[in-house]
């Protein structure tokens, strides 16, 4: 009897041994508060849903550890985006990543997180296109400072877009945007988070960037309208100046809402954010001998000139000396 008991309990050990080692294929309950983690619309280590419900785009790298949207190179532009439709209403995401380069002074540009009605197209927004249709949060690293609009970099906005409107990179997008925030996620020792939120048509962002468990707001924005329906997706763009763009993981969690929803088409809703900034017109900035790289290609021209006429200066007045020394001894 005590060996059968022994048998029993080895067996039961086993079995749990093979249960928490199983992976998850469908739907996994966390907690209450995050809801059920998604593994079709998430992305960990070592990024086996790659390939199956995630289709990469671009200059994208998926090595073992992370996935390279962009690295530390010029005119680059990648993307990784789900192929399985999301069907679920109210849903959070929290994206692990990381933005990093060699450059301290000069970077750029910035990634995105996008949940749109068209996907693996490749534009001029951090990877992706212009005149989307759904959700877009920009990581953006690089200051145009233009106009009365300008903020501190790195900066944090979302974009809710029906088709219609245009991504305005002179304005760092704040033509367009619901709602941002300043956040210095780039070039951290420790880890970066993000979290996105769509509960109850409340959008919401919040950010861990200080390598603490606080999460700190970044804005809320209620009274947004978002479809079922459409595709999850990650991207990020270097131009003149580059960045490494890196995904760590992305949890997905499809969250069950307290609130009654009322019957709605939830495939057909048009996306819309009633308490976003109105759509300005575009007004360019007064134009320029020289850009933005030229008048830096000056700048540093200039004090290579003066440093040149200060030591041209130093050894002149050297060898005049030296040459009223000669003519001293001559006489």
């Amino acid at each position: 009897r005590k060996l059968l008991v022994k048998m029993d309990v080895r067996l039961w050990l086993c079995l749990v041994f093979l249960f928490q080692a199983l992976p998850v294929w469908t739907s996994e309950p966390i907690d209450e508060e995050d809801g059920y983690y998604v593994r079709e619309y998430s992305l960990l280590k070592p990024f086996s849903t790659v390939g199956q419900s995630w289709d990469i785009v671009g200059s994208t790298v998926v090595t073992s550890t992370f996935i390279r949207l962009t690295a530390d190179r010029q005119s680059q532009t990648g993307g990784i985006w789900s192929n399985m439709p999301v069907r679920m209403h109210n849903w959070e995401a929290v994206l692990h990543f990381n933005v990093h380069g060699s450059g301290d002074l000069l970077f750029g540009d910035g990634m995105a997180f996008w949940y749109t009605r068209d996907r693996l197209r490749r534009g001029n927004v951090f990877g992706s296109t212009d005149y989307f249709t759904g959700l877009g949060i920009f990581l953006d690293t690089y200051s145009n400072h233009n106009g009365p609009h300008e903020h501190e970099h790195p900066y944090i906005s979302a974009m809710i877009n029906n088709g219609t409107l245009s991504y305005d990179h002179d304005r760092d997008g704040t033509h367009s945007q619901v709602a941002g925030c300043h956040s210095k996620f780039r070039k951290r020792k420790h880890d970066t988070y993000v979290i996105i939120s769509y509960i109850d048509q409340v959008l919401s962002v919040h950010t861990n960037v200080d390598g603490t468990d606080d999460w700190i707001e970044c804005f809320t924005a209620e009274n947004i309208d978002l479809p079922t329906g459409y595709y999850f997706g990650l991207t990020a763009a270097t131009g003149e100046l580059a960045d490494n763009h890196d995904v760590v993981a992305l949890r997905t969690f499809d969250v069950d809402s307290e609130v009654q929803e009322a019957m709605k088409d939830w495939d057909n809703v048009v996306p819309q954010a009633p308490g976003a900034e109105a759509p300005r017109r575009h007004i360019d900035d007064p134009k320029q001998v020289v850009g933005t790289r030229g008048w830096f290609i000056l700048k540093v021209l200039t004090v290579i000139l003066v440093l040149v006429a200060v030591v041209g200066g130093v050894i002149y007045i050297v060898y005049s000396r030296k040459q009223q020394q000669a003519k001293k001894r001559f006489y």
